[in-house]
């Protein structure tokens, strides 16, 4: 694999400081490859009078818990304590809906833990839980999509999404189609599975370690099933490896069984998922069926859309309800679409609860806008391509739920820029020639849009906090609300900091989140860590710069508004230099306050989530990619030739750090759509409604395999976007989506197999049996067996990476 990225640097920001703008790596990076960074478990294993605990899960998908036996499992050597509803001295709840109690005596999915076994070794722990004797009475399970739909198995609010007369604009459609959607779900599969650890101080304050990116909420949680208030319990998030969404809800009852074994036991408490565990007990990214029918004019635009779109919830709500928002709110995409009715709806089914996952129901939302617009284009007889350019939005363009669609005409530069970087229209006759000359190996070129809002759906997420303290060196301590994941939140942290205070980036460190130094934190999602947090950093940063510039006036003789902090130097217009350092001994020495407590909030977003009115984002991140793809006739598998990425990132904060999330996601993207499997048992055997892909040998990622054969990144130039910290944008979710190319560029190879003009249906994800039975009908439906066959004895010479 070849790759090439531009990260820019900021004109504005001088390098010497390296803060925002600059390239730099990722501030744990030494500590990543080296093995030397600290995790959640890492801390609870060094402590050697640490429990061990390990779950009793069920072995069915639905069930009434009748009896539960622990006699046996305590009368074990090395159990210490079997924890049970019995044991909780406050609410018996993990969740923030009431819905998902941490000690159920109702299974509802396959794996659920109905008790946990405490041990003095991981082993007593796993004898004792084999140990418990639990007596259940199977009942009926809902585990598929379409079983839940059809028993009208549904929970929470069934929003519409809905923009002048649907009706009506279908049937003056001149151009009309319907179809329906499936697609599934994903794993997280991050690096680091689930571990908390929680101990007890003499004065009975809780601390916990958690692996979460909602500290706050893990810490109402604890707090709750506790039975105490929160400032009783302190939650870190040292750093976590990999979240990706799956950290957001489902870390609390993990937390909550540490801190009430810790409680019960008076021992530290360690809670630590195997990868089954974690895949069998934890949720993932929401599967989603759509049904609907689309209008077009002669010229191809987009006139109406009526469509009914179910996700599979699992069996509690946790996120869902937002996550359903997300996609109704992005069904769009990057397309003007005049008229709109969209029923949501969560079905119910017993399965795990699904949740977050990189991109929030956002991706779900738009790729089922790209999959009607790949199926109707043949039909229209235009190219996907053009029907995708012809109705990108532009500038004075409307949401279908109100809000403009600011910096419209960014989609249309983006688009052209792209076409001419990555040689386009070259290449479409390139491949046109290949498949001409190739009867089981054929080629695929796609250009797909991103347009995705950036804030929470939750306005009140849409603030943050941070603490700053200035030491009387100069060296400057960053507290922020923010958890790091892997992402680079913490790097981009210190460089505004840095660039904020006018001192260099080896003076700035940055402590672990903690919930007794910022209370009252977001969770780090929705792609807003940075805007959020940076702005609350800046906010502190400033408070103290503005104070120093005070006193380094009164040293310097000038006026406080002449003072100009860079480089770790403090400069007043026509004097010479004093260090920072000096500057912040002075300010001790005349009782200047050398901290403060920074803060943001997001101003200009509102919603309505019941009229799904409103303008719920504070600006939106656009992108495209262009991707070229091999497919093979015998085997339906697939090799990713290449891809080229051009991307709005605004104003870079970090442009290293932006370039590997644009990459990273779009990989992970590649997965969700090309190779990741999800599958549960659907049959009537007693294992009904157990994972089946529960582990790396039966689940699939992607790996350096999958990777494009050329890879490159750029970000999109003149980009500043007004109003958040530097100028920058998010970059967290959008890239996943512009893996849509990769799966629109497979459908196009599938089509070369068929005849012209024919509409190809993929399932999602494409993985190679998907797309060889998609290619085997476009054959079917081409109807020419002597041809092929000639073209099977013609090409058997031929080496398979032959162009």
């Amino acid at each position: 694999m070849t790759s090439q990225t531009d990260p820019q640097t900021r004109s504005e920001s001088p390098s010497e400081h390296r803060g925002v703008g600059a390239a730099e790596p990722h501030e744990s990076a030494a500590l990543h490859v080296t093995g030397a960074a600290q995790y959640t478990d890492d801390i609870a294993v060094r402590d050697p009078r640490t429990l061990h605990a390990w779950p009793v899960q069920a072995p069915h998908a639905h069930a009434r818990v009748l009896a539960l036996d622990t006699v046996g499992a305590r009368a074990l050597d090395g159990v210490v304590e079997v924890l049970t509803a019995e044991h909780v001295p406050g609410i018996n709840d993990a969740g923030v809906k009431g819905d998902e109690p941490l000690f159920p005596q109702e299974v509802m999915y396959h794996g659920h833990a109905v008790c946990w076994v405490l041990g003095e070794t991981q082993e007593a722990a796993r004898r004792g839980a084999d140990a418990v004797v639990v007596d259940y009475e199977p009942l009926d399970a809902l585990i598929t999509l379409d079983e839940a739909i059809a028993a009208e198995s549904f929970q929470g609010r069934q929003p519409v999404l809905r923009r002048g007369d649907a009706g009506t604009g279908l049937a003056e459609a001149p151009h009309r189609f319907s179809g329906s959607f499936s697609f599934g779900g994903q794993e997280h599969f991050y690096l680091e599975t689930h571990a908390s650890f929680a101990l007890v101080d003499e004065a009975g304050q809780v601390m916990v370690h958690s692996s979460t990116q909602h500290p706050t909420e893990t810490q109402e949680i604890v707090a709750h099933v506790l039975g105490v208030a929160s400032h009783e319990v302190t939650v870190q998030a040292l750093r976590m490896g990999g979240g990706f969404g799956g950290k957001e809800m489902q870390p609390h009852g993990l937390a909550a069984v540490a801190a009430l074994g810790a409680v019960r036991t008076g021992r530290p408490v360690r809670v630590r998922l195997t990868r089954t565990q974690d895949i069998t007990m934890t949720g993932k990214r929401h599967p989603f069926a759509a049904q609907w029918e689309v209008g077009f004019d002669d010229a191809g635009n987009l006139r109406a859309l009526k469509a009914v779109i179910t996700s599979d919830g699992g069996w509690s709500l946790d996120l869902s309800e937002p996550v359903l928002s997300r996609a109704l709110c992005h069904l769009d995409n990057a397309y003007l679409i005049p008229a709109v009715e969209v029923l949501g709806r969560i079905a119910k089914t017993h399965k795990t609860s699904q949740t977050a996952f990189r991109g929030f129901g956002g991706p779900q939302g738009m790729l089922i806008i790209e999959d009607i617009l790949g199926r109707c284009a043949p039909l229209l007889g235009l190219s996907p391509d053009e029907l995708r350019r012809r109705n990108l939005y532009r500038p004075g363009d409307v949401t279908p739920y109100g809000q403009p669609v600011r910096h419209a005409e960014r989609l249309g530069d983006i688009w052209d820029q792209l076409e001419d970087r990555a040689d386009v229209v070259a290449r479409r006759r390139q491949v046109e020639e290949f498949n001409a000359r190739h009867g089981h190996r054929k080629r695929g070129l796609a250009l797909t849009p991103v347009k995705f809002g950036i804030s929470f759906n939750f306005t009140a997420f849409n603030q943050a906090g941070a603490l700053v303290h200035v030491y009387k060196d100069g060296s400057v301590l960053i507290n922020h609300g923010g958890t790091e994941m892997g992402q680079g939140l913490h790097t981009k942290m210190r460089q505004v900091a840095a660039t904020a205070l006018g001192v260099p980036l080896e003076q700035v460190r940055l402590a672990p989140t903690r919930t007794d130094k910022v209370p009252n934190t977001s969770a780090t999602a929705a792609s807003s860590g940075a805007d959020l947090n940076g702005g609350a950093v800046r906010n502190a940063c400033e408070q103290i710069s503005q104070r120093l510039a005070e006193v380094a006036a009164r040293r310097l003789g000038v006026h406080s508004h002449d003072v100009r902090f860079s480089d770790g130097e403090v400069r007043g217009l026509g004097t010479e230099p004093v260090s920072f350092g000096d500057v912040v001994r002075d300010a001790y020495l005349q009782r200047v306050q050398l901290f403060a407590a920074g803060y943001h909030r997001t101003e200009g977003i509102h919603w309505d989530p019941v009229a799904m009115r409103g303008e719920p984002f504070k600006y939106f991140a656009y992108g495209a990619a262009v991707s070229e793809v091999e497919v093979d006739g015998f085997t339906g598998a697939h090799r990713l030739l290449r891809t080229d990425i051009l991307h709005d990132v605004g104003d870079s904060l970090s442009p290293l750090i932006d370039v590997g999330q644009i990459e990273g996601g779009f990989v992970q993207g590649v997965g969700w759509l090309t190779l990741e499997d999800l599958r549960w048992d659907e049959g009537d055997s007693p294992g009904r409604g157990r994972v089946l892909s529960q582990a790396a040998s039966t689940y699939k990622l992607p790996s350096f395999s999958e990777m494009p054969e050329e890879f490159t990144v750029h970000l999109y130039e003149r980009a500043t976007e007004p109003g958040v910290v530097y100028g920058s944008k998010a970059v967290g979710e959008p890239p996943l989506m512009l893996a849509f190319s990769v799966r629109e560029a497979l459908r196009s190879a599938v089509a070369a197999f068929g005849p012209g003009g024919s509409s190809v249906e993929l399932p999602s994800p494409a993985t190679p049996e998907a797309v060889f039975w998609a290619l085997r009908r476009a054959r079917e439906a081409a109807g020419d067996e002597a041809a092929r066959d000639e073209a099977a004895r013609d090409e058997a010479a031929e080496p398979v990476s032959g162009g």
